[in-house]
């Protein structure tokens, strides 16, 4: 039974059906039209899909986990959502399919923490780049990122319905997708669309790709490494915050591969954590050695991105 489930187990089954009832919120307010577009800062948008995707995820996760500590990216919400919007039960074939992870199998819902972003690259969404959108809800203890689900609302399937669900928990695995190995006779990485600067460019410089793909979105950039469309993820600017990076982080991690900031050290999810990622981002596919490619950031990177 699902409500017998351990803790870990429910939350992730939960996020997952929360994420796809996050994914046609999002859906729906782009076939009506008019996207309600808020400018926060400088390159930085918030739409009408963001605010109610949010209060899909909180409103659903707060009513099934009072105790769990929920950090959404448009801050606080209402959380008086309509019936519909309310997601009231964990994903029985998640629970029931797999198992616990043995040290994540005892916790109490005060020892949690989970990171939303409700709509990862808004930019892309504002202006059409729709398979790039997704949904991010990501799970960390003692401070680590430890599970997570993607969700991408435009994904079309091989049936033709829109909508794919990635999601994994160290120690248990991942689904959603099947990762595919990147070439073996080339070199890509995956790198910002909109925020690039002259550091970001000498640490791409540094690593001689055959190919940089340049896109919006944590969350499609690591999709990007599972799809075995890029090597590496690089980004040595401070342009992204905790709730970009906790569920690719871990999805990313339970399949092998890795993602630290720019100096290899683990960001920290707490509760008490500061939002921006200060540091940037790298992240490796499995087979990847990351402390090569860490190897070979030059040291005037990793200065400015220790000072930031």
């Amino acid at each position: 039974m699902a409500s017998s489930a351990p803790l870990v187990m429910r939350v992730v089954g939960s996020s997952i059906k929360i994420a796809q009832r996050a994914g046609k919120i999002i859906r729906d307010v782009m076939c009506r039209g008019d996207l309600g577009i808020v400018e926060k800062g400088k390159d930085d948008l918030q739409t009408e899909a963001d605010r109610s995707a949010q209060r899909c995820i909180v409103a659903s996760l707060s009513k099934m986990f009072p105790n769990i500590t929920i950090i959404g990216e448009e801050g606080q919400s209402d959380l008086n959502v309509p019936d519909d919007w309310l997601i009231t039960e964990p994903n029985a074939e998640f629970t029931e399919k797999h198992d616990c992870p043995g040290p994540l199998a005892d916790l109490k819902e005060s020892e949690i923490v989970i990171w939303v972003d409700p709509l990862d690259g808004t930019s892309e969404y504002t202006q059409g780049f729709l398979e790039r959108v997704t949904v991010l809800i990501g799970i960390a203890v003692n401070e680590r990122a430890v599970g997570g689900v993607i969700h991408q609302p435009y994904y079309k399937t091989d049936t033709g319905e829109l909508g794919r669900t990635i999601w994994g928990l160290k120690g248990c695995g991942s689904g959603g997708m099947l990762p595919v190995p990147p070439p073996a006779d080339r070199f890509m990485v995956t790198t910002t669309r909109s925020h690039s600067n002259t550091i970001v460019q000498s640490a791409l410089d540094a690593l001689t790709p055959d190919d940089v793909l340049r896109v919006g979105g944590a969350g499609y950039k690591v999709l990007q490494l599972l799809e075995g469309k890029a090597h590496a993820y690089v980004f040595a600017s401070a342009g992204c915050k905790k709730w970009d990076t906790c569920a690719p982080e871990a999805i990313l991690e339970a399949n092998g591969g890795t993602l630290t900031d720019m100096l290899g050290r683990h960001y920290r999810y707490g509760k008490d954590a500061c939002f921006p990622n200060s540091s940037g981002v790298l992240g490796t596919v499995a087979g990847i050695s990351h402390e090569t490619i860490l190897s070979k950031i030059p040291e005037t990177v990793k200065v400015a991105m220790n000072k930031m």
